[in-house]
């Protein structure tokens, strides 16, 4: 995939501001907001910046990419599209080291197959000459689109190696190894080849131990969206022999109804494939997609704007004929609306990460949060801010269980994100997958100083502030919310506000009437209301509160949030199986407050509440 721009047309990778850096202007956080499109090149650059997420020094970030562990020194490489493929590493999943000066790229366009640019690729830890290896998408012609006719030769996929470390990967004096896509097939895109090993696979294709297979996401005009599945032919990757569409959805349809995993829209983007089981990474478990999917809210014509949603999948492999994978439950990865394109890797447990945390296997995924609606809005102050964009936190996934869930109409509720894995007596134990933050990276975001907010339960309406709270825009809220049974038949809405002063507040909060996590930013950002393209709108993600059995009597399942607030970057984390991720751009440096949230409607219990302030800085050897 690439990295956004204005018109919704794949043009060049993403280029930084002329502007490097920090502008010394001086800024009064204290009085209303200017039109800050007025301000001096790179005037805003701390004002939203985070500090603890995964980030170039400064310009434009595109997808996450080019994940993997250096076998030699067990180091997690973590890549992304910025003027190229650049790379930093990590041995915690928390502080990160730019694999070269600057954050300059380890590729670049501009070679005989990708004379315009290069797109997403992955790496073979030990490939050609036990090299890292990297597969991507080298691009010959643009713009490219689902929406628009499809030039041949547009992308390739082509291979280059790392032999010194990952600073740098070296393309091979030779043409694409996938020179096209399959013949005769009207494609919306050929893109994004993501290489994985798969035994489910070897067996039912009577393949190699430990092939290599790479899938390449797209779609077929007038068809629908699917994924081409190709297979490792000869033991330094030059051939790859094209196994058929082994995914394919109807153009611009749904999982279910749409409301727990979107659309699959036009075209696949970003497919990563792997296997995984109750904790976190196995060769042996059942087999998952992330993927973005590009849709539109027209059932046929394309619009202008594409809609992005970021998903998950699980699915059966089956070969009658031809090797298919059949989605057996589906849900979001990512509700933000600019989120999108997650990509990750197998983290061994002998990798450096793991071995001091004493993790097992893990499949650790990446999201990009975008700049506000993909960019669409031209009018956001770029300039002024000189970066756009950032990694969230990496993400651990698994299969997780929610157990002793009460046998009725909420639980067996098919298609959805979850399934019944064990039925007894009048009970159920409920299979989604697991979403969580990191454990290194969490271990450290709830390092810092600390503070506990005594439980109440609040049945008025209105905001209850923090008797403490934090005095930066860098902190973890946790809390747990219960509501009692009669919730399910009220208007309730209880949550948090947070950045809070008089003249801003974001509030999250949690409501029963469409079983939705609500982030209202309308009245976030001052700046908002004085400069073009700083979007105010709500952000929304659907959670199931299931009944559930506790000590033998019928509850609903209590609301477990997590809120990291990264200056201008707000990621919401709940239930294990949750996530939001959103800009909160506050303006007036006063706006640190927090409150409890409640409409009046029902009543809500709030426990556990603490805050951690603080949060660590992931690029020590930047400042």
């Amino acid at each position: 995939m690439k990295p956004t721009t204005a018109f919704p047309l794949i043009l060049a990778t993403g280029t930084a501001s002329a502007v490097v850096g920090r502008e010394t202007t001086s800024i009064n956080y204290n009085s209303a907001p200017p039109n800050l499109s007025t301000l001096a090149n790179a005037s805003l650059f701390d004002t939203w910046r985070p500090k603890a997420h995964a980030l170039p020094p400064f310009g434009k970030i595109g997808d996450p990419c080019m994940q993997y562990t250096d076998p030699k020194t067990g180091l997690f490489h973590v890549g992304w599209l910025h003027n190229g493929i650049s790379a930093a590493t990590t041995d915690d999943l928390a502080t990160y080291t730019d694999v070269n000066p600057d954050g300059n790229p380890s590729i670049i366009a501009g070679g005989e197959n990708d004379p315009l640019a290069v797109f997403d690729g992955s790496v073979i830890p030990n490939g050609i000459d036990g090299m890292p290896t990297l597969l991507y998408t080298s691009v010959s012609y643009l713009p490219i689109h689902w929406s628009i006719p499809y030039t041949r030769g547009s992308e390739t996929q082509s291979i280059a190696v790392s032999y010194d470390g990952g600073h740098n990967f070296t393309k091979l004096s030779q043409g694409p190894v996938i020179p096209s896509p399959p013949f005769a097939v009207n494609v919306t895109a050929f893109r994004d080849p993501y290489v994985f090993q798969n035994p489910t696979l070897d067996e039912t294709l009577n393949s190699t131990k430990d092939t290599w297979y790479t899938a390449i996401s797209g779609g077929v005009h007038n068809v629908g969206p699917c994924q081409f599945l190709y297979r490792q032919h000869d033991p330094d990757f030059q051939y790859w022999e094209y196994l058929g569409q082994w995914w394919n959805e109807p153009v611009n349809s749904t999982w279910g109804n749409g409301e727990w995993a979107g659309g699959w829209g036009f075209n696949f983007e970003v497919g990563n494939v792997f296997n995984l089981n109750e904790n976190g990474y196995s060769e042996n478990g059942e087999i998952f997609v992330t993927l973005g999917t590009e849709g539109s809210q027209a059932p046929v014509t394309p619009q202008v704007s594409s809609i992005h949603d970021m998903l998950w999948v699980a699915g059966n492999v089956t070969n009658n004929g031809s090797v298919s994978f059949k989605p057996t439950m589906a849900g979001f990865l990512d509700w933000g609306l600019s989120g999108y394109a997650a990509a990750g890797k197998i983290l061994p447990a002998s990798s450096q990460a793991s071995t001091k945390s004493g993790a097992p296997d893990r499949f650790i995924s990446y999201v990009w949060l975008t700049g506000d609606e993909y960019e669409l809005a031209k009018t956001f102050p770029n300039a002024q801010q000189n970066w756009t964009g950032t990694m969230l936190f990496p993400r651990e996934l698994n299969v997780r269980t929610i157990p002793n869930v009460v046998d009725n109409k909420l639980s067996r509720e098919s298609p959805s994100s979850w399934r019944v894995s064990r039925e007894f007596s009048d009970q159920v134990d409920l299979e989604t997958m697991g979403i969580s933050i990191a454990r290194e990276t969490y271990s450290a975001l709830i390092s810092g100083q600390s503070s506990s907010e005594a439980g109440r339960t609040l049945s008025q309406a209105g905001s209850v502030a923090f008797e403490n709270y934090p005095s930066s825009k860098f902190f973890v809220l946790t809390a747990n919310i219960s509501f009692p049974s009669s919730a399910r038949d009220s208007e309730v809405r209880s949550g948090f506000q947070i950045l809070t002063s008089d003249l801003e507040s974001t509030t999250i909060y949690y409501q029963f009437s469409n079983e939705s996590l609500i982030v209202d930013r309308t009245n976030t950002s001052a700046a908002s209301k004085t400069t073009a393209g700083i979007s105010s709108e709500n952000e929304a993600g659907r959670l199931r509160l299931f009944d559930v059995l506790r000590d033998g009597k019928q509850q609903i399942e209590t609301l477990e949030l997590t809120v990291i607030l990264d200056n201008g970057v707000l990621e919401v984390y709940a239930n294990g199986r949750f996530a939001l991720s959103t800009w909160a751009r506050s303006w007036y440096s006063n706006s640190t407050g927090i409150s409890f949230f409640h409409n009046g409607a029902g009543e809500a219990t709030f426990g556990n509440v603490t805050i951690f302030e603080g949060l660590y800085d992931a690029w020590p050897q930047r400042s």
